[in-house]
């Protein structure tokens, strides 16, 4: 697990939008992108439609287009490898 990828599930214990995680890691949205894609394939997180109910599922070109307005919250999985460390 990279630093990023640590501070990213740090933040992500109850579901999150795009826009307040960004607001509480000042990354850039290329690297927020590629660490929430690699937290996804990893299983280690989870995303939802804006309605937060609804899971997105996760294919690629949808989630290029559409991350910034999906809400995120760490998998049982990523919650176990974020505390091992």
């Amino acid at each position: 697990m990279t630093d990023i990828e640590f501070d990213m599930l740090d933040e992500l214990y109850f579901v999150q939008s795009y826009t307040e995680l960004k607001k509480k890691l000042n990354f850039s949205d290329d690297i927020f992108k590629i660490n929430l894609k690699n937290l996804i394939e990893k299983g280690w997180l989870k995303c939802f439609y804006p309605n937060r109910e609804e899971v997105f599922e996760f294919n690629i070109v949808d989630f290029d287009k559409n991350f910034a307005t999906l809400h995120y919250l760490a998998s049982k999985e990523g919650l176990l490898q974020h505390n091992r460390l």
